[in-house]
């Protein structure tokens, strides 16, 4: 540390070297981001470099006091992060990943890759067993709604009803309940 201290930059390597992954590991416990775990790793010894001076010997070993300063900036960065929305966002990201799920091709549209398999099922069991058919036949077996009431046996009027209500329920499943007030305003 007293190397550090004047300036000697083979000494902050060596440093760097030795406790960037404790101090990544503490980062990311906080922090729960790689992104910012690693960020906040790479800030934190240019912090050392900066603030070497106020490490005292006497009180403690210079790994408990770099462990110690680890937590108290990663603390100080998650609130950083959270007064701005950071997690919000991320929180938003993670539900509509596990609702949704991520294609895996940008020509994939079988439904799997649409919804996610565990996602599609969730969404699908709300649905009524004739919504289900109705919704199946429009969009992946490409019939008109007037095809499909000859198909199943049943009025145009009950098919566009069942096609209408199963839209709206699959709406409801994968779209937020209510928009927030700065949305409302932009429509």
């Amino acid at each position: 540390m007293r190397l550090i201290s004047v300036g000697n930059q083979q000494a902050l390597g060596c440093l760097f070297q030795r406790y960037v992954k404790i101090v990544r590991s503490i980062a990311f416990r906080i922090l729960r981001h790689a992104g910012e775990a690693e960020e906040m790793a790479q800030d934190f010894f240019l912090f050392i470099r900066r603030k070497c001076g106020i490490f005292d010997s006497t009180k403690s070993s210079a790994r408990s006091w770099i462990i110690q300063m680890a937590y108290h900036r990663a603390i100080e960065r998650r609130r950083y992060l959270a007064t701005r929305g950071f997690y919000d966002c991320i929180d938003s990201q993670a539900k509509a990943e596990r609702l949704v799920g991520t294609p895996t091709d940008e020509n994939d549209y079988c439904p799997e890759a649409v919804f996610g398999r565990n996602g599609l099922q969730k969404v699908v069991d709300t649905l009524s067993a004739d919504q289900r058919e109705t919704l199946r036949l429009y969009f992946f077996e490409g019939y008109t709604l007037a095809e499909i009431s000859e198909k199943l046996g049943q009025t145009v009027r009950n098919v566009r009803n069942h096609y209408y209500r199963g839209l709206d329920k699959l709406r409801k499943a994968i779209l937020p309940r209510s928009l927030p007030v700065a949305e409302r305003r932009e429509r």
